[in-house]
């Protein structure tokens, strides 16, 4: 097997536009006796950490990235005819400083970049560089289209631009072939004797949006439900050939034969990407609690005052349920969790804001029903404690709580406020195809 990293991959996050699974390219990558392999959706990061995970277990280097898209004219303009088909620039994530800056350039593309596709301006990439490499994009890339264009002095300033902007070594012209798409090769020789002037690199990719070839006609049809059209229409949007599939490292030594630092670039490339996720341990926001306490003996106080006011006779089995729930909870270090909680809904009934009682097997724990997290005894109908929370789980306990959706933000920016912004974030949870 000849050695070789695929640094341009959509998967099926690239929603209707990739049809690659996660484990499926990552095994197939291993079945190639790849050492690494990039993950680069567009515009989005939906499939990072499920990659991260899938590769590591597969033994296999997980290369983060993004292709991302960058408005021409700023991140902030949205004009229907000229700010519409914004460049395509693909992001790779060289350190944890790198990871985290494609997070950022994520997020501001989607939520204030965002004109029919997510995106960020120069000045932002700029801004956001730092442990980055970047390399020039497909055929929808500043430099490429300018090629395609004529206009070379152009491409050749948008070049230094970005090699000034990444640093030098961390920008990457980028190369590839795909027959179905014959301006490829004047794009190729533009991109080619731009590096022989400027001493920019080479590198080599596929723009890999399946993982075998039988899977092209599969790809189509993904098109079609994509652009809202059939596969019987000749206008229909196209990939133009059968060739987006996950490579092997011989393939794609014979499409490149003539420019071999551009295969072995990839390699140096995956050299220099070293991003180490950990998830172990929870990351909880402290929680300020009154002088003289600490978070395990004020959810205690706290507990005891509800016991309080729930019960009218406490018995030695509701003190000994509680007693055994708070034992379990400070074990497991989740004083702080039922704290955070437990003021949420506080804040919000102090508010008037409508905030359901929590669902789930959270009723049935008696410190949430203590904290007024949830309505229901959980000793008068016989509900299990073990079944939300117990030493053999190694997730956070779960508690859903429902806020009146016209006050929601309220609860949010109590949240982003007290805890601070960057600890407050939302979530997503979508099916793929």
């Amino acid at each position: 097997m000849l050695p070789f990293v695929h640094l341009h991959v959509h998967s099926e996050y690239s929603l209707l536009d990739g049809l690659g699974r996660v484990e499926d390219l990552v095994t197939r990558a291993k079945e190639l006796s790849m050492p690494a392999l990039a993950l680069t959706d567009h515009g989005a990061m939906y499939g990072t950490i499920e990659f991260y995970q899938v590769a590591k277990k597969h033994g296999i280097k997980p290369i983060i990235g993004i292709e991302m898209y960058i408005a021409p004219r700023g991140m902030k303009r949205r004009d229907p005819k000229k700010d519409r088909s914004p460049h395509h620039i693909t992001l790779l994530a060289k350190d944890n400083v790198g990871y985290h800056n494609l997070l950022q350039i994520a997020t501001a593309a989607e939520l204030e970049g965002f004109y029919y596709k997510p995106r960020v301006d120069k000045k932002y990439l700029a801004e956001h560089a730092q442990g980055l490499i970047a390399l020039s994009g497909c055929r929808s890339g500043e430099i490429p289209r300018l090629v395609l264009k004529g206009q070379l002095d152009r491409a050749r300033g948008a070049a230094a631009w970005y090699r000034d902007a990444f640093g030098q070594g961390n920008f990457y012209l980028e190369l590839q072939r795909h027959e179905g798409i014959p301006e490829l090769e004047q794009v190729n020789e533009g991109l080619t004797a731009l590096a022989n002037e400027m001493g920019i690199p080479l590198v080599a990719t596929n723009d890999v949006h399946y993982v075998r070839s039988e899977e092209a006609k599969a790809q189509e049809i993904l098109l079609c439900i994509q652009t809202n059209t059939t596969i019987n229409d000749p206008k229909r949007m196209t990939m133009g050939d059968e060739s987006f599939y996950l490579k092997s490292g011989e393939e794609m030594a014979a499409l490149f034969s003539d420019v071999p630092q551009a295969l072995e670039n990839t390699l140096r490339i995956a050299d220099m990407c070293q991003v180490e996720l950990d998830f172990k341990g929870y990351r909880l926001p402290p929680f300020e609690v009154p002088e003289g306490f600490t978070p395990q003996t004020y959810l205690a106080y706290l507990c005891r005052e509800g016991l309080a006011r729930r019960y009218a006779v406490i018995t030695p089995e509701i003190e000994g349920r509680l007693q055994h729930e708070l034992n379990l909870i400070h074990k497991m270090g989740f004083d702080t969790y039922f704290l955070i909680v437990w003021d949420l809904a506080r804040f919000a009934k102090e508010s008037a804001i409508l905030v359901g009682p929590g669902r789930g097997s959270a009723a049935g724990s008696i410190v949430s029903y203590c904290l007024g997290i949830t309505d229901l005894d959980p000793l008068a109908h016989g509900l299990i404690f073990e079944r939300f929370l117990n030493p053999g789980r190694v997730t956070m306990p779960d508690i859903d709580l429902d806020f009146a959706d016209d006050r929601r933000s309220e609860v949010i920016q109590y949240a982003v406020k007290k805890y601070g912004r960057d600890r407050v974030a939302q979530i997503i949870t979508f099916g793929t195809m």
